[in-house]
């Protein structure tokens, strides 16, 4: 059996579409996942990277593409009514429920439906409210003040960038990176045993730097 950890931020929508596809792509294979939240804008700053918001017209497009995928695949993904947004409560909402640093699929589900359904402001006081209400019984007792999930959402970012991700959703087996939702059929073909990754996946990305450094 393979062990899958998915890294990824509420605040995208290619990490919901991922969360709903994964299970799909996967069939039939023998795998584990564990959900680990980060802070997509600390590794996009890390890297001087503006994520797609910080740049007008990719901005337009990746909302009409994700909202595409959505519509495509019967995914049920509508934009929420501000993006993006801060997406820390909800991130720390998640580790409350964590002793480790991983979340459980309902709780990863649960807020990325917050987000992505319905089209409803994710940061509304009353929706958060009733969020909290609903994942009361996935929490970790021990950690009134919070601080215990701030830790962890330091902890699972800074150790993310570490192992080389540097967006979400991300997919690591076998301490090799996958990113984004349209790498999914890739993961499948690695975790199929596909020859390829036997040699290109290094091969691919030894190609010298053609711009000065």
């Amino acid at each position: 059996m393979k062990h899958i950890t998915f890294y990824l931020d509420f605040v995208s929508p290619y990490a919901w579409l991922a969360f709903e596809r994964l299970p799909e792509v996967l069939e039939g294979l023998s795998y584990s996942v564990e959900y680990r939240p980060v802070l997509l804008g600390a590794l996009l700053k890390q890297h001087g990277n503006p994520g797609p918001a910080g740049i007008a017209p990719k901005r337009d497009w990746t909302y009409r593409h994700v909202t595409w995928l959505g519509h495509s695949l019967g995914l049920g993904l509508q934009m929420p009514a501000r993006h993006p947004f801060n997406p820390l409560p909800m991130l720390r909402q998640a580790l409350a429920c964590s002793r480790d640093g991983s979340i459980n699929r309902f709780v990863a589900g649960t807020l990325l439906r917050h987000v992505w359904q319905g089209g409803h402001d994710a940061l509304d006081a009353q929706r958060l409210t009733a969020l909290a209400a609903e994942l009361e019984p996935q929490l970790q007792p021990d950690d009134a003040d919070g601080a215990r999930a701030k830790a962890l959402l330091r902890s699972n970012t800074d150790a993310a960038a570490a192992r080389g991700v540097f967006g979400v959703p991300a997919f690591e087996v076998d301490g090799k990176i996958f990113w984004g939702f349209d790498s999914l059929t890739m993961l499948r073909a690695y975790l199929d045993g596909d020859s390829w990754f036997g040699h290109d996946w290094d091969a691919a990305a030894s190609v010298a730097q053609g711009l000065p450094g």
